[in-house]
């Protein structure tokens, strides 16, 4: 609807030509008199909050009872440092994952748990609780009171990061919402992003649960470790409360920067307006949709590698064995079916088998690394319609794919060394940042932006006028 309001706003509105025609009707009123007829704003059939936003001067909304236009640059800043926290605590569940700390906490309490133990006694009774659980009687029985405090103290980082990350998005955002700092569109996307962190909390538990349920890990015939399919879709929550909090400031970033624009370099404001706004973008943000996709697929795909370990085997590259692609055999081995007439054998060995799940990441890690070679390639041969923040952003995208290539190769070869892995998963989550400012970068500006910018060049226009 609002793509359908821009249109009928562009068709109708006639300072929109004007605005395009800039430099030239600067030069000469001539010009400005025989091509513009401003049409008032009422007349046109835009939804109020659009029109009110365009008759009235960026300074005077407060006092007109609007909410803000565009929500200040402090709110961008608030949500960069809260991705900065949700980036920091996905590396630190890798490292939790690596050193085998994920199971050592038995129990979710989301308040009380926020108090480590305090004493010995308190650590005798953390450890007690631990004995019960299948990775200490499986694996770990050998373990010593102050081996556990390590694996405990990583797990309970981690989540203590977790309750941070509540703290720092929620309670500012009630601040600011108080304040009045949040406009419309950026009330709505705090409350799904408050709405997707608790349930990220929830998908935690469920996660560490499948490794504590012995019944879970029978049906599996699986040793005391996390479902990969549960370490995927936490690992999925997180990297989408990441995307989410980042697109929503890169996009006040972007509109207060078009503002700030307009007030200094008015022509430079339109220009890329008028950019952003040509039906030739839209193959380009078609393609950067995919590209983001793509990669947050092929992060997926190494979260069920890491969930079943899967990088512990056939560590060369590009061949694995022998051969580049393993046998059939045992790509589909019926070792991993759990009917009798093997219908679940395809799917089972897509998700389950390591060998499989290893090669499915490979194609897509393969397969994002060319498409964004490709997207690099095709954006450098139309650098003249894309506007410039976006080829500045598809450049560093072509080198955090590169850089994530070698990661995760050395990663496979070196056999998974705990630093290495560490990188390689925060560079995936890197890559994403990348594929997303490239999107950022194409987004047309709101309807109710487009349209204030429109009738500040009309203003300016006639004010020049009438000198």
């Amino acid at each position: 609807m609002l793509g359908r309001t821009w249109q009928l706003f562009a068709k109708n509105n006639s300072c929109t030509r004007a605005a395009t025609n800039f430099r030239g009707v600067s030069k000469s009123f001539t010009t400005l008199k025989s091509t513009v007829q401003f049409q008032p704003l009422r007349k046109l059939q835009l939804p109020t909050t659009i029109r009110n936003y365009a008759t009235v001067p960026l300074a005077e909304l407060s006092s007109k009872n609007l909410p803000p236009l565009v929500a200040p640059n402090r709110i961008a800043y608030w949500l960069m440092g809260t991705s900065t926290l949700v980036f920091g605590i996905v590396v630190l569940g890798g490292l939790t994952r690596l050193t085998e700390s994920g199971l050592s906490i038995t129990e979710w309490k989301p308040i009380t748990g926020a108090i480590p133990p305090l004493n010995e006694e308190e650590w005798e009774l953390e450890f007690s609780k631990y004995r019960e659980s299948p990775e200490f009687k499986q694996l770990n029985s050998n373990i010593t009171l102050e081996e556990f405090k390590f694996i405990f103290s990583m797990e309970w980082g981690h989540r203590l990061v977790g309750r941070t990350i509540g703290m720092v998005f929620i309670l500012p955002a009630l601040y600011f919402w108080k304040k009045g700092y949040f406009s419309p569109h950026i009330t709505r996307s705090v409350i799904g992003l408050t709405a997707l962190l608790g349930l990220q909390g929830a998908i935690g538990w469920w996660m560490v649960y499948s490794g504590l349920d012995e019944d879970q890990l029978k049906e599996r015939k699986s040793k005391p470790t996390v479902s990969q399919y549960r370490l995927t879709t936490h690992l999925g929550a997180a990297f989408l409360m990441y995307l989410g909090v980042l697109w929503t400031a890169f996009e006040i970033k972007n509109e207060n920067a078009l503002l700030s624009k307009l007030k200094s370099t008015p022509e430079k404001a339109q220009t890329l307006v008028n950019q952003l706004m040509s039906p030739a973008l839209k193959k380009f943000r078609l393609m950067g949709a995919g590209l983001l996709l793509l990669s947050f697929i092929t992060a997926m795909s190494g979260g069920m590698v890491a969930g079943l370990d899967a990088g512990l085997i056939y560590n060369t590259f590009p061949h694995m064995g022998d051969d580049y692609i393993p046998s059939t055999n045992e790509l589909m081995s019926p070792v991993f079916a759990r009917k009798d007439d093997l219908s679940d054998l395809w799917w089972r060995n897509l998700f389950e088998n390591p060998t499989t799940v290893q090669l499915v990441h490979r194609v897509f890690a393969t397969t994002t690394f060319f498409a964004i070679l490709w997207a690099h390639i095709v954006v450098n041969k139309n650098k003249a319609i894309i506007p410039p923040p976006a080829k500045k952003a598809i450049h560093g995208l072509m080198g955090l794919v590169s850089l994530q290539v070698a990661l995760g190769i050395s990663t496979l070869i070196y056999l998974v060394p705990i630093p290495l892995a560490a990188a390689h998963q925060a560079g995936a989550l890197a890559l994403l940042t990348g594929a997303l400012a490239f999107c950022a970068r194409l987004k047309k500006p709101r309807p109710e932006v487009v349209a204030y910018i429109n009738k500040s060049m009309k203003n300016m226009l006639l004010k020049n006028k009438s000198v």
